[in-house]
């Protein structure tokens, strides 16, 4: 027993990192001249992994990854192709769409955010608040006033709400994802129509013919795929759907 807790203090003693066992602290907060804090790189470094870690959550959120997902996931049942295309190419579709979209509030966020804190020209709560503010603007021009007011009316800060900029992120973000779901299922819903017709017409005269043990989607399938082939149907669902963010 005593073996083995010498064994067990060894152990954390040659784990512990040198500035620990020389008695430096890892966790430092340096107050500057202006009133502001510096945090020292151990704290900085827990900021990034914790940032890092939310970063899907960050992308369903604050981009329009939700919509054009959801999109393409309506677009798959109106069609009728089971598994085809697959989950990994629509998510990698959805992905790649999401970035071409985004692209210039990525670029707006790096340039005003980013790299004036790498750069040690602001510190790390301005150059957060700097990057996050064009996903503000993004997210304020695409979320419905209707959803915006009933977020603000649940949390009870509807009266202090002077500007747009005055919006905090905990209401602008799940009322951002609320409006995005709506659109996306209004665009899911006109995507449906000429499909759904396709599929009344083929079981329409399926029971003409008598033939009702014969499954009407088998027969509509090819149809919908030529009708979707014939429009160049992903080339004009994936060209309404940026087009709408810059409407």
């Amino acid at each position: 027993m005593t073996q083995s807790r010498w064994l067990i203090a060894i152990l954390i003693m040659v784990a512990m990192p040198a500035s620990a066992q020389q008695g430096v602290p890892l966790i430092t907060v340096t107050p500057n001249a202006d009133g502001s804090e510096s945090y020292s790189l151990a704290i900085q470094i827990l900021l990034l992994m914790t940032v890092l870690t939310l970063l899907p959550a960050a992308l369903i959120a604050m981009t329009s990854f939700t919509r054009v997902l959801v999109v393409f996931a309506i677009l798959r049942q109106a069609l009728g192709t089971a598994q085809t295309p697959s989950n990994q190419i629509l998510l990698g579709l959805a992905l790649f769409t999401t970035v071409f979209i985004m692209t210039p509030v990525f670029e707006r966020a790096y340039t005003e955010g980013i790299n004036p804190y790498i750069e040690e020209q602001l510190g790390f709560r301005d150059a957060a608040r700097q990057a996050i503010l064009p996903f503000r603007e993004f997210m304020l021009n695409q979320v419905r006033d209707a959803d915006l007011s009933m977020f603000l009316e649940m949390s009870g800060q509807q009266d202090d709400i002077d500007t747009p900029a005055d919006v905090p992120l905990k209401v602008l973000l799940p009322a951002f994802v609320v409006s995005e779901l709506k659109t996306a299922f209004q665009i899911g819903f006109l995507i449906f129509i000429p499909f759904l017709i396709i599929d009344l017409v083929v079981a329409s005269v399926l029971m003409s013919m008598g033939m009702m043990m014969l499954s009407p989607i088998l027969i509509s399938l090819p149809f919908k795929i030529m009708l979707f082939v014939l429009i160049d149907g992903w080339s004009l669902i994936v060209s309404t759907l940026v087009s709408g963010f810059y409407i």
